[in-house]
């Protein structure tokens, strides 16, 4: 099957399930969308106001349940975000250079590493670069704590996704990345 005929599939799958209470009690409906826009007098889709606002609703919910999920690793989601970048880069990373790869500020890494820290996950040292700048190093306790969690975060991040076959998936992940590509649209003065 070609790409375009399942982005077609899956657009059309979207909007019959987000016409439906599918994704809880208080989520947007297609109903709610039109009459917002009637009640402004604008000119906008109903349907696309729809997706972008069950998008936030969906991802609100995901925060939430990822929270919960790495709470059961004694850990944030931000947490785990900075630990997995520590391991992937090699075990070590300025905190300038954190910050930018999670898109959170140096005072949120500030934050994160000092949690981190006082558990003994991470640890600050001299750069070897220059010798005047820090870098956040991952631990052998922070590197055993990953791969303690490993096995069941995989599963439950692959059970999250179950329901979808590897070809749409893969067409999944490409309208997700025309949607973060519109974010701007959100954040631009």
């Amino acid at each position: 099957m070609c790409t375009g005929h399942l982005i077609e599939k899956w657009l059309a799958a979207i909007f019959v399930f987000m016409s439906t209470e599918q994704t809880g009690p208080t989520a947007p409906t297609l109903d709610q969308a039109r009459r917002q826009i009637a009640r402004y007098g604008l000119a906008a889709d109903p349907r696309a106001v729809l997706v972008a606002t069950r998008l936030m609703a969906a991802g609100a919910l995901l925060d939430r349940a990822s929270e919960v999920h790495f709470a059961r690793f004694g850990l944030s989601t931000g947490r785990y975000r900075l630990l997995a970048d520590l391991e992937d880069c090699g075990g070590e990373k300025s905190p300038s250079r954190l910050a930018r790869s999670l898109g959170v500020s140096r005072a949120t890494v500030t934050g994160l590493v000092n949690g981190l820290e006082r558990e003994g996950l991470v640890a600050r040292r001299a750069s070897a670069e220059d010798g005047r700048g820090a870098v956040v190093v991952l631990t052998a306790r922070g590197d055993r704590r990953l791969r303690d969690m490993a096995a069941d975060h995989f599963a439950r991040l692959q059970a999250l996704v179950g329901a979808l076959s590897a070809e749409e998936r893969d067409v999944f992940l490409d309208l997700l990345g025309r949607i973060t590509g519109g974010v701007g649209a959100l954040t631009a003065d």
